[in-house]
Parts: structure tokens; C-alpha cells; sequence
């Protein structure tokens, strides 16, 4: 008789038992991180929240399951007081992935990694409400890591405590928009309809792709506002050529070249250019080498490039990229990406691309 939460060592596929929920309540509490000059005056404040989230333990129904020791999948309700009339309240909703790196009967140690879409209550103004200098629209993005440890009281409840971080910016859609970083502790209760249960597939063999390439076209486009006083919204595009190989059942590296197109920069050289002199070329090219962690469909990827043409230099001469992307069919995918530059975020990239 197989003992229960043992993972079947086979590799033939086994029917992937019930996937069983687990339902959470935490309390947070937080502090405001002056990663920037510019928000020193907001970071007085102790931010409280609480959180509701619903996860669902994966058993093997997708090979990935077994390949990442059976991770949780979740989403997570997050209600933060700034306690600060300048800031106002968020709420928001972020799909996120578990990774248990210790687990046994009675205690459960993991990571965990999510994104979504924040609403602020109380955003810039330049009228009402000009010093809050962390987010100039209602609606962010929301990036949030953690680090958490359950511990069983009962079969079916578990304490919680973790410590971790909560990110929101609108990626320079709008200006001003220096994000906010919340540093947080965790505490709360889990109800699990079955703590331990049956696992298949925790062998399944690795796909067909391994060591071979493949090529990605894409593109994608963007807006941002240069300034608090140009409340115009400027058009980024990109086009993007890359090759890639599937190194292993986790992972796929990519080497790839993209041009980009971005109107704010031509709306810059506008108004400072003298008349009559030419203006650079605002276009540029990249070379970039990329990272993705697969999860089936889904991978979370990171890039690193340089620009090779770059005739107006309106930045520093490297750029990267973090985002999500989902393979809707074999052929097509969806992505959303952050392009960063030293750090600071340059524009939100909504892409559709073909796999070939």
C-alpha cells in the first residue's frame, strides 16, 4: 500500500488524484521602503493589511507538477491601510505559484511568487493630492515574493508566518510613478481540506523539445507620459526576432534582436532641439539573451540586452525585462512585460508573438 502524500515513482501516467484546496486569512504588517529621494516624506507611515487568498494543491495532473515537487497555485485578495490621508488605501488581486522547499507531516517551508493588478484609492493629482509621488493612476501592477512557513495545529488547520515584500507601480504609464515597496511580515491561519494528499506522476519523463530550437517573432507596444506636465500618453512598439533551445524540463534560453520605437523621446527632442538643426534618429536596436522558467503554458522570463543603435541616447545602454508570457495554442502566446533601465521602470509591454 502506498503511503499517503507519497509520489508514485513510475513512468507510466497515473490518473492525478483529487486536487485539494486550501483556504487562508493573514494579518500584515509593513513598513515603506525609501528607495528613492523622492517618497522620503511618505515613508512615516506603518502600512496594515490582510489578506484572503485560495490555493489549490497541484497532484500531478500536468507532467510540471512532479518536475516542481508539486507546487500550490493560488490567488491572493490583499487590502493594505497606508495609514497615511496622502496614500489612501490598495487592493488587489494577484495569481501566484507556491515552491515548497521543505515539507513534511506536520510543517510546509516555501516560496511563493505573484502578480496581478492593484487599485489605489487615492493616486496623484496635481491639484488635490500632488505629494503622493508613488503613483500617479488608480490602477498598478502588483509584484509579490514571500518567504512562509506553515505549521500544523490540526489536521485540517495550519499557522502561518512569513515575511516577504509588495511591490506597486504603474511602470511609468503615467508620471509621477517612483512604486512603492512594502517590506511585510505575515500572520495568519490556513484550512486545508486535506493536507497530505495522494500524488501521481512524480517521475513523468521529460518533453520531446529538450535540446532542440525553436524561433519566437513578436511584438508588442506600450504607453507611458514623460512628465507630470504632459499628460499626453506616447505610443512604444518593438519588434522582436529570437532563437531559443529547451535546455531542460525547467528551462529555455533565448537569443534574440528587437527594434523599438518610442514617441515620447521624439516629443523630448521637440522641445529641446534648437529650430533648424537635425534631430537623431529615436529608433533603436537591441541584442538581448533571455531566460524561461516553464510552467506548462506559463513562464516567467527575464531578459538582459544592449542597444547596438541607439543614435539618441536617452538612456543607459542596457535594458532588461521581467515579465510573464502564456502559450494560448503550441503556436501562439501572450505576454506581459516590464522593461527596466538601471532599475527604473521604462514602459509595460503588451506582446503577441508566434512560437515556430
Amino acid at each position: 500500500m502506498k503511503a499517503q502524500g507519497q509520489a508514485v515513482d513510475t513512468t507510466a501516467a497515473q490518473p492525478a488524484p483529487h486536487a485539494p484546496f486550501v483556504v487562508g486569512a493573514y494579518a500584515q504588517g509593513s513598513i515603506i521602503m525609501a528607495h528613492t529621494y523622492a517618497i522620503r516624506h511618505l515613508v512615516a507611515s506603518h502600512p496594515t493589511g490582510f489578506e484572503i487568498n485560495l490555493q489549490r494543491q497541484t497532484t500531478g495532473a500536468a507532467p510540471w507538477h512532479g518536475w516542481y515537487k508539486y507546487p500550490k497555485i493560488g490567488m491572493a485578495l490583499t487590502y493594505y491601510d497606508f495609514h497615511n490621508p496622502i496614500l489612501g488605501y490598495a487592493f488587489s488581486a494577484s495569481p501566484y505559484i507556491s515552491k515548497s522547499f521543505s515539507r513534511g507531516a506536520k510543517h510546509d517551508f516555501s516560496f511563493r511568487l505573484g502578480a496581478g493588478l492593484a487599485y489605489l484609492t487615492n493616486p496623484y493629482n496635481q491639484e488635490t493630492n500632488h505629494k503622493n509621488t508613488i503613483a500617479s493612476s488608480a490602477l498598478n501592477a502588483t509584484l509579490q515574493f514571500r518567504f512562509e512557513y506553515d505549521y500544523a495545529l490540526t489536521p485540517h488547520l495550519g499557522l502561518l508566518v512569513g515575511a516577504g515584500l509588495n511591490h506597486y507601480s504603474n511602470g511609468a504609464t503615467t508620471k509621477p510613478n517612483f512604486g512603492v515597496n512594502l517590506p511585510s511580515v505575515v500572520l495568519g491561519l490556513n484550512y486545508y481540506e486535506q493536507r497530505h494528499p495522494n500524488l501521481a506522476n512524480g517521475n513523468a519523463p521529460a518533453p520531446e523539445d529538450v535540446g532542440k530550437l525553436f524561433y519566437n517573432v513578436s511584438t508588442s507596444l506600450g504607453y507611458k507620459q514623460r512628465s507630470e506636465g504632459d499628460k499626453q500618453k506616447y505610443l512604444v512598439n518593438s519588434v522582436t526576432l529570437a532563437v531559443g533551445r529547451r535546455m531542460n524540463r525547467k528551462s529555455n534560453l533565448l537569443l534574440g534582436v528587437e527594434g523599438f520605437n518610442d514617441r515620447s523621446l521624439k516629443a523630448t527632442l521637440n522641445d529641446t532641439t534648437r529650430a533648424g538643426l537635425r534631430q537623431p534618429d529615436v529608433k533603436k536596436a537591441g541584442v538581448f539573451i533571455g531566460h524561461e522558467l516553464l510552467f506548462g503554458r506559463l513562464a516567467f522570463d527575464s531578459h538582459l540586452g544592449f542597444y547596438v543603435y541607439a543614435p539618441y541616447k536617452s538612456s543607459t545602454p542596457y535594458y532588461e525585462r521581467l515579465g510573464l508570457k502564456y502559450h494560448f495554442t503550441k503556436l501562439l502566446f501572450g505576454a506581459v512585460d516590464l522593461k527596466i533601465h538601471r532599475g527604473a521602470a521604462d514602459v509595460i509591454e503588451f506582446k503577441v508573438g508566434a512560437k515556430l
